[in-house]
């Protein structure tokens, strides 16, 4: 989600910045245009650093018999952490 949503800011900073050309006083719409592709493209760097960091995973095998049946049992657990 991020990624995309790093890409919508740096378009519409590329919209306010090239092809808008509105005059108004208060307002500078080439620097705000500026500031969205930045901050675009740093919400896009750490969308892709999220995206490509290891994840780790922990399984536990056990294995056990059953004292009324005699029979084995064997359980895993799985803990993904990030």
């Amino acid at each position: 989600m991020s990624i995309g949503l790093g890409i919508f800011l740096m378009a519409v900073g590329a919209i306010l910045t090239f092809a808008v050309n509105i005059s108004v006083e208060w307002l500078d719409l080439d620097l705000i245009g500026y500031i969205l592709m930045g901050a675009g493209l740093v919400v896009f760097i750490v969308g892709l650093a999220l995206l490509t960091r290891k994840r780790r995973s922990v399984v536990t095998n056990r294995s056990t018999v059953d004292p009324a049946t005699g029979g084995r049992i064997d359980t895993a657990e799985r803990n993904d952490t990030l």
